[in-house]
């Protein structure tokens, strides 16, 4: 009786094993599917608009940060000699105008009284002196413009949410204007890149769902989307060779493998615990159109 028991209960966890694997095999075989996934997002590269020492590093290295929080800031001090200096200017340029004018609005009042008492030649020049003035007021409000503007560049914030990645300065770094300190991996821009074979590209359509298992956690599918596919990818041969010609490699073997086309899959909610890093590794499940009237 006993070894009826032990059969019966080994014939059951066979049959498990067998119906499982075979459940496996249909939703792995009726589905495009691929573990040539990566996790991607948009990478913003932060760089200074004006240029200068550093005085203050404000994060540290994949540190978390809301968008508006400072990042570094370059030293200011000659940013505020420049402002002081356009404002000067600035109103020097509006007392030049003002005396500009005086002489101006003279010589009409005299011209009122008498006609002939003012050139037209000199009323002109006393005119157009006084338009100039004018220009020269607006040339320096846009400097006093700029000053300031330069002044708010000396403050890097963050464009994003994000974390701080490949963080290599510390005060004193000098920092030159255009050229890149720190990366930013926008937080909320995560995407999947899934790589599936071009033999299955007539079963994948915008909007398919999809299921992501990212290596790191492989018991914790991610629920996704189809966002889009890719319309090209790069060419092995192709390159410019002998007499502007193409350089084509020969092949030798007798299997012709499928290219590789990138799919643009978006992910929806994340179970707890799974975070997203740029660079992880997934598989991809899209979930044809029977599998998902099944599901409902």
């Amino acid at each position: 009786m006993k070894k009826l028991i032990v059969v019966l209960i080994n014939v059951l966890i066979i049959g498990g094993a067998v119906y499982f694997g075979y459940q496996k095999y249909e939703e792995y075989f009726a589905n495009p599917w691929t573990r040539n996934g990566q996790v991607r997002a948009n990478i913003v590269k932060v760089a200074p608009r004006v240029s200068g020492p550093v005085v203050t590093v404000a994060v540290k290295d994949n540190q978390f940060v809301r968008k508006g929080d400072l990042l570094f800031e370059i030293d200011p001090t000659t940013f505020d000699v420049a402002l002081s200096q356009a404002e000067s200017a600035l109103e020097r340029s509006r007392i030049s105008a003002k005396g500009k004018k005086i002489e101006y609005d003279r010589l009409l009042d005299i011209q009122a009284k008498d006609r002939g008492a003012v050139s037209l030649k000199d009323l002109t020049r006393r005119e157009i002196s006084y338009q100039e003035s004018l220009v020269q007021i607006r040339i320096a409000e846009q400097k006093v413009h700029a000053a300031k503007l330069n002044l708010e560049f000396t403050r890097i914030v963050a464009s994003v949410d994000g974390y701080v990645s490949n963080l290599d300065i510390r005060e004193g770094t000098q920092a030159v204007a255009n050229q890149p300190l720190l990366a930013l991996v926008d937080v909320n821009s995560f995407w999947v890149f899934a790589y599936f074979r071009e033999n299955e590209l007539s079963r994948i359509h915008i909007g398919d769902d999809a299921k992501v298992t990212l290596m790191a956690y492989p018991e914790q599918p991610i629920d996704a989307v189809v966002d889009s596919l890719g319309w090209g990818i790069a060419p092995q041969d192709g390159s410019v060779g002998y007499n502007l010609l193409p350089n084509v490699n020969p092949v030798f073997q007798w299997i012709r493998l499928a290219q590789r086309i990138p799919v643009r899959i978006m992910v929806g909610d994340l179970p707890e615990g799974v975070h997203l890093r740029f660079g992880m590794t997934a598989s991809v499940m899209v979930l044809d159109q029977s599998d998902k009237q099944q599901n409902q």
